[in-house]
Formats: C-alpha cells, structure tokens, sequence
C-alpha cells in the first residue's frame, strides 16, 4: 500500500516506523499541513508482536485521531480486566476495554495517516542518519526489504524515529542508550470457539512460576484468543545484562497452572507460532532527541512496566513529537528551543511512568496480588480504586506503596 514504489528525495519531516507511534505522529503532522513521508520496511496489513489490549489510554487515543469508532467496530469489546491471584481467587475490575489484534488496528492507523495527506513508503528498512556538516539530522538512507535490491535516502527537515523496542535503528542513529529491552513478552493466537462463552474478560494471571511477570488471555473476536507471558525487568538493574529466561518454558508453567490456558492449548487450534519481542519501558534506554532528529514511541521506552500496556502511551508520545513539530514551526523555534520543548513534553510523563515502577513490585512478589485480591473481593471501594488505576484517574504507586498496604486493612 505504499504511495509509490521509490521513496521521494526530499520531504518536511520524514517519519521513520508506522507502527501506532508513528503513524499517530505523520497524522498530526500532516492535519497541521506538514509534508509527511511515512516509511516502514513491511508492507501492511502485517503482524506485531503485542497483547493487543486497548485499555483507557489508547481509547483517549485514538478518539484525538479520529479513529475511535472505526477500531471499535472491529474490536472484542471487554467490560473487566479479570485479575487472578496465586491461590487461583480473582476480581473483575471495570474498565474501558477492547482488544484488537495488531495487524488489523496498525492497519486503521497508518490508513488513517494517509487519509490526513501523508505519503507512506514500505519494504524500506531503516539503515542510518544522513547528517549534514554539524552532526544535524537531514534525512535517513534506506534499504529495499522483501528480497528486492536497492538503496535509497530522503533528505528532510526532521527525522522522527518511531522504530519500536528493537534497537539497531537506535544504535544507528546514535540514541541508543542501552540495547538490552526492558521486558519480554510470547503470545500465541489460539481459536477455539468453545471457550468464548468461558473467556469474556480480560484475563491476568500472577503466580511465584511466573515472576517477575504475569501470564494473560485477551478474548479476540470470533472465538480467537491471544495467550501470552511477559517477563517485566528482563534487564538486571544497573547493569545490561539480560537475565536467563526462557519465555517458552514461562509459556509452559502458565498453561499448566492456569486451567483455561491449558484448556484452550489442548482443546484449540494455535494460528501460527509462538512469537515473542522485545519491549522498551519507563521512559529510559534511549536519548530523545538531538539536532534534527526526534524518537518516540516504544523506541523511546512508551510501555508501562508495571502493566506491560503500551500501545495508548506510544500514540500518546507520537502525538507529543508532533506538537513539538507543530510549536516549533509556528514559533519559530531553532533546534535548542523544540529540543527543550520535546525533552519537557516527554519529562511530563515521567512522574507517572515511575510510580508505574514502583507498582512494578507486583510482577516480582505475586503475593502483593493475592493481597490485593482477597480485600478486593470484600471491598466495592478498593475495586473501585482499581479502577481507578486501570482509567489512569490515579497510579499503581498509590495501591501498592506502604501506605497504600496498610490502607488495604482499612477497607
């Protein structure tokens, strides 16, 4: 679905990855009348890695792009996220919830960044930075994907890299700050029609076989269901050594301990493989910006540890690097100026990525969950708290600190 096979000479900003950060950005951009290339090295409709939840963030959104209805139309509506303590008890908690698969909601994104007037180029894979005599991003150069031969480069007046967790494209580009994800997550689709009437929420599974990370069944339409694990803090802190997991072995312990795992693993039929990624989170790993040149999204480290979710904090820093864009041509701004403007923007953030941190305990002493659970079940108002925390109207921090421990003898 590219414009034209040949990527253009030139353009105004030349977004590179059109996953939802990406695309996110090239839309904004081209609503504010930007000359927009949009470049990714797979053609589209095509698959993503990813629990394919849509909770409060990404609904926020995709409503700002104008997208909202068309999703939902395509999405697994979803009232609860079903929270499982180790002991197997759980809590239903209320949420604005939906899933759809990446390929079909990457899809509507980057259709809807063409809509607005940008010009996408796929089966172009990013290779480096074209800088001009001061080091300044003026453009990126290319290599054809999908077998083909051929090298290409675009000069612009800004680069946003939007590349996601993989990091060559950021050691490339010289932001790199740390190679190693912060997280690693499997899943599968799985149909099995059987168990739609069974499994209609969204379903989280912590448990000591599992940590520091959870297991979880997300209900897709038509009786498919993504099943998955995700080990949060791959990484050891203070160093960039990855710790030995084997996620697949984590993907066993899961399906033995939870019985609709294991039901719907004996009883479906698996679509495809068993594919697992990367993830970047906290808003570290990587430099945000330098002179001509912006990274956002998942490459700038959008997901939230504590949950694993990022595709609404990927729009959302999509959405930041256009502003600044934006500001920056109506005000005037040189390089310094939108480079502060874009590194406040992203600093605003942080408060909250790091209280997502600290609720991140959760993922290493599933007890906390159990905890949590058995109060909840008792308590309409801590349920509802946990709402809370689901629709972002307060932070995992709040629940799970010393004080928010002992206000859970309160409720």
């Amino acid at each position: 679905m590219s414009d034209t096979p040949t990527l253009p000479s030139r353009c105004g900003v030349l977004v590179v990855g059109a996953g939802p950060a990406g695309s996110a950005c090239a839309q904004w951009l081209a609503r504010a009348g930007f000359d927009v290339a949009l470049v990714d090295q797979h053609e589209f409709p095509r698959d993503k890695t990813c629990g394919d939840g849509l909770i409060p963030d990404a609904h926020a959104a995709l409503r700002r792009l104008g997208v909202h209805d068309e999703v939902m139309r395509l999405a697994q509506p979803i009232s609860d996220v079903r929270c499982f303590a180790p002991s197997g008890r759980h809590v239903d908690v209320p949420g604005s919830l939906a899933v759809l698969p990446r390929r079909e909601l990457d899809h509507v994104l980057v259709r809807a960044a063409q809509a607005a007037g940008a010009r996408l180029y796929t089966s172009w894979r990013f290779e480096a930075i074209i800088e001009d005599e001061t080091g300044r991003a003026q453009g990126a150069r290319f290599k054809r994907t999908g077998g083909a031969d051929g090298r290409s480069e675009i000069r612009a007046d800004h680069v946003v890299l939007a590349t996601g967790a993989v990091p060559q494209a950021l050691v490339a580009s010289g932001m790199c700050e740390r190679q190693v994800p912060s997280a690693m997550g499997l899943r599968g689709y799985v149909h099995h029609p059987g168990m739609a009437a069974r499994i209609t929420k969204l379903e989280v599974v912590w448990h000591p076989r599992l940590k520091p990370g959870y297991g979880w069944i997300f209900p897709c339409r038509d009786g498919v269901f993504n099943i998955g694990v995700g080990i949060i803090d791959s990484h050891r802190p203070g160093s960039h050594a990855m710790r030995n997991v084997n996620l697949r072995d984590v993907f066993a312990a899961f399906c033995e301990l939870h019985a609709p795992a294991r039901e719907l693993m004996a009883g479906g039929t698996l679509q495809g493989d068993l594919k697992g990624a990367p993830i970047r989170s906290s808003l570290t790993g990587a430099r945000y910006v330098r002179p001509g040149l912006l990274v956002t999204g998942e490459a700038a480290g959008s997901t939230y540890s504590f949950t694993g979710e990022g595709i609404g904090k990927a729009m959302e820093t999509g959405l930041l690097a256009a502003e600044a864009l934006v500001v920056a041509r109506d005000r005037s701004l040189d390089d310094a100026a939108l480079a502060a403007h874009y590194t406040q923007a992203m600093a605003a953030l942080r408060p909250k990525f790091e209280l997502y941190e600290k609720g991140n305990r959760v993922n290493h002493h599933p007890w906390l969950v159990g905890l949590l659970v058995n109060r909840a079940i008792k308590s309409a108002r801590l349920r509802q708290r946990m709402s809370n925390v689901l629709e972002e109207r307060s932070t995992p921090a709040q629940l799970l600190t010393a004080r928010g421990l002992f206000k859970l003898f309160l409720e």
